[in-house]
């Protein structure tokens, strides 16, 4: 075992490479003890200090385990240009160290070309507290005396970290190539400075002759449904102030570099009946005057609007909702002077009151704003009687609005819903998903708590994460849902576990703009998505039908029973080395 572990790495006087540097450090922060024993006759077996290696990202490893099953080879890669890529180091140690950083430097080719080092991050992976499915095979309704133990996800950005006597610490290899540089092959290395030595990692990417757009300009419809409630409590700040809004930014924009397209708001308080930590709180006042008329303030929903679109996120307005899980709307009532609420359900006079003027007043609004035709009413699943006449409401107020909904396939509703995201296990007829795309329809799939795969739970395996884009192309849905991108837990740093959901359900980022594995291996399967579709459009007109078929089979792997059986590291895998060989 020795010798394996040392053939990991080699010794060098590493002086070629530039030291990663931080402009802003984010605060330290302690993860949660392991509640899982250590070892230590295993740990005994290894070479002492500091060992390194390049590991696999399918893989959580955990914290308090000697690695197994790593190679001493050097990392290689394939990747377009524009195109981000990645893969883990993991260190492990027997020995407490004070400190342990990276060193990272150009990639060069044979040329004298290069990838620069600041397109090259090498960031430590943090361990959360995670659990498990529930044991009736969903997340949804979980008890609390579920298993729980640490699980690698966030991804930090620090600049060295502290490691502890035997003890496994992964880090985050991110590579983006950019769009202008030469096809070949470049090679690098990586250092990695702790205790007495220097211990360095060569690896090769090969830039592939093509060329991925910039994420502004893909198709995939990314809807993850952004929280600033959560952003503003956890950085104590006050809602819709100048610091909330550039607090806010480092989140905002890494989801619009993962391609979002839908902006994310609440039009009532409380739209899904405090099922996160931070209560979402609406974006207009709703004000019934003294002579029973009612007054509109949109004044937040136009600032966080006009916010996320001047970040890129601009395609889509998503406005919850017409039917509130416990069907409370709350308004400021002039005549008692203070805030109150009505109970009211889809049917009712008192339902149609409430909603037909704000919604008139709301189109004209939106219309005056240039937005109409990007904004949708937006609904979840609720029981059909209740929708068909929260519908008929909506095009009560204006025939001409759209409207979205995210939940279980039906047919009578379906030509209503402009964005239709239906649950994972749902497939829409040929014929139905044609016709949708004509109109310009969006028809994309989700997954949520009760699916135990494949998901993006802080314990799933990592590559379900990529699978869903390419889910999305081989089904023909134009792209993926998930209820929640920052909808953060009291201490979302340490602990992923909310509530009687699975751990991980209501967020993929963490706070002080912090990325995860899961983010990224979703960003992975979207530029799979957009790769797909640049190759399909390029395989009909040029009229090369074997290529298409290879690809289109390649895609057929790509079936939630199958892939679960094989595992979607292995169906991951093998695609992408097909995506790559065009």
């Amino acid at each position: 075992m020795r010798s394996i572990f040392n053939a990991c790495l080699f010794l060098v006087l590493f002086t070629a490479c530039n030291t990663d540097t931080e402009t802003t450090a984010p605060p330290a922060y302690q993860e949660m003890s392991n509640p899982k024993p250590t070892d230590k006759t295993a740990w005994e077996k290894v070479a002492r200090g500091v060992s390194a290696s390049f590991a696999s990202a399918d893989v959580r490893y955990k914290k308090e385990a000697v690695p197994e099953n790593l190679s001493n080879d050097p990392w290689k890669a394939r990747g377009w240009k524009g195109e981000k890529i990645h893969t883990k180091i993991l260190l492990w140690t027997t020995d407490s160290v004070d400190a342990v950083s990276f060193d990272k430097g150009d990639l060069k080719n044979k040329d004298g070309k290069s990838i620069p080092a600041e397109n090259i991050s090498v960031d430590f992976i943090r361990y959360v507290m995670t659990d498990s499915i529930g044991r009736n095979g969903s997340g949804c309704g979980i008890p609390s005396d579920l298993d729980s133990s640490l699980a690698e996800d966030a991804i930090d950005n620090v600049s060295s970290l502290a490691l502890a006597a035997n003890t496994a610490q992964p880090a985050w290899l991110s590579i983006r190539i950019p769009a202008d540089a030469s096809a070949g092959i470049y090679n690098g290395t990586i250092g990695v400075n702790g205790a007495d030595k220097k211990l360095a990692l060569n690896y090769s990417i090969e830039v592939l002759d093509r060329t991925l757009p910039t994420p502004g300009d893909w198709s995939f419809h990314l809807d993850l449904w952004q929280n600033p409630f959560s952003v503003a409590r956890m950085h104590n700040v006050q809602d819709w102030s100048d610091e909330h809004m550039n607090v806010m930014k480092p989140y905002m924009q890494m989801l619009a570099d993962a391609g979002q397209k839908v902006i994310t708001t609440s039009i009532i308080h409380d739209p899904w009946n405090s099922q996160t930590f931070d209560v979402y709180k609406s974006m207009v006042k709703w004000v019934k005057k003294k002579d029973g008329t009612w007054s509109y303030d949109y004044s937040i929903f136009d600032k966080w609007v006009s916010y996320m679109m001047s970040l890129g996120i601009d395609k889509e307005i998503n406005c919850y909702s017409l039917i509130p899980w416990n069907l409370k709307f709350y308004y400021y009532d002039e005549t008692i002077g203070k805030d109150t609420l009505i109970i009211a359900t889809p049917g009712t006079e008192a339902y149609a009151n409430h909603w037909k003027p704000m919604l008139a007043d709301f189109a004209n609004h939106l219309k005056q704003k240039g937005w109409f035709e990007k904004t949708t009413i937006a609904m979840d699943e609720r029981p059909m009687e209740h929708m068909r006449l929260a519908l008929a409401i909506i095009r009560d107020a204006d025939k001409d609005f759209k409207v979205s909904m995210a939940g279980n396939y039906h047919v009578e509703i379906e030509r209503d819903l402009y964005d239709y995201c239906v649950a994972s296990q749902f497939i829409l007829p040929d014929s139905i998903m044609e016709r949708r795309k004509k109109t310009g329809f969006k028809t994309t799939f989700y997954t949520a708590c009760p699916e135990e795969y494949p998901n993006v739970f802080t314990f799933s395996p990592p590559a379900e994460g990529a699978f869903m884009g390419w889910y999305a192309a081989a089904k023909g849905f134009d792209g993926y849902l998930r209820w929640a991108y920052n909808s953060w837990p009291e201490k979302p740093l340490q602990d992923s576990r909310f509530g009687h959901w699975s751990a991980g359900d209501t967020y993929f980022v963490y706070p002080d703009g912090r990325t995860s594995v899961r983010f990224e291996r979703l960003i992975e399967g979207i530029q799979a998505f957009e790769k797909i579709r640049i190759l399909i459009e390029e395989f009909k007109s040029e009229n090369q039908p074997d290529k298409l078929q290879k690809l289109r089979d390649t895609l057929a792997s790509f079936d939630i029973p199958g892939t679960k059986q094989k595992g979607a590291a292995a169906v991951v895998n093998a695609a992408t080395e097909v995506l790559n060989s065009f």
